[in-house]
């Protein structure tokens, strides 16, 4: 169970942090200038808070105002993990769509009168799904990883939620109890050097220069 519901943590926060910065980036790169230059400025300052501090922050402030189910607890969870995990997408995404945005397809576009969405969803965004498809096994054992962090240091989800980091916490807390951690880090490895190796695959498959 707790490997399910890693999994499924990870590959959702993994979609809407790739859609998130996605979209961030791209209107970036698009429009350049000032709407870049405020961006980016604005993503360096957010970038420079120290991640999991901020998300152990937020999640025990919010845990203290009251109590959650473990549903409710798990989609605070994804919320405030949100937050951050958009930002190195869209670092990629900026950089694909300031090089496309001066191409020939692109100026044809414009001048035929196509609207900016129209060009940046129908015609750049195609030709830039190189960073989304080789990061997203990356994202999700990130997303994943995050996770496990917050529950093993009792900052994310609680007993009796299944969960990988509580399971790996109790095994610290009961060392001759071996039957309690070992499975949940020979899981835990094991799903970490699987989406490893398919991140590999996929960047090598995708990535031309790779080929």
């Amino acid at each position: 169970y707790g490997f399910r519901l890693s999994l499924l943590f990870g590959l959702a926060l993994a979609i809407t942090s790739t859609i998130l910065g996605s979209i961030i980036g791209g209107i970036q790169g698009y429009f350049g200038g000032a709407v870049d230059l405020v961006g980016q400025r604005g993503m360096e300052i957010w970038g420079a808070i120290p991640r999991l501090m901020l998300l152990m922050i937020l999640s025990d402030f919010l845990s203290r105002q009251g109590e959650f189910t473990g549903a409710t607890h798990l989609l605070m969870l994804f919320v405030i993990m949100n937050l951050t995990s958009w930002m190195g997408m869209a670092g990629h995404m900026r950089a694909q769509f300031l090089r496309a945005r001066n191409l020939d397809y692109v100026r044809a576009a414009k001048s035929l009168g196509v609207s900016n969405p129209m060009i940046m969803f129908r015609h750049i965004l195609p030709n830039s799904l190189t960073p989304i498809i080789t990061f997203l096994p990356f994202s999700i054992s990130g997303a994943i990883m995050a996770l496990v962090g917050l529950d093993f240091l009792g900052f994310g989800l609680k007993y009796p939620a299944p969960s990988l980091g509580d399971l790996l916490s109790q095994g610290q807390q009961h060392m001759e109890a071996w039957w309690i951690m070992i499975p949940a880090f020979v899981t835990l490895t094991s799903l970490m050097i699987l989406l490893t190796f398919i991140g590999d695959g996929v960047r090598n498959a995708f990535d031309p220069r790779y080929k």
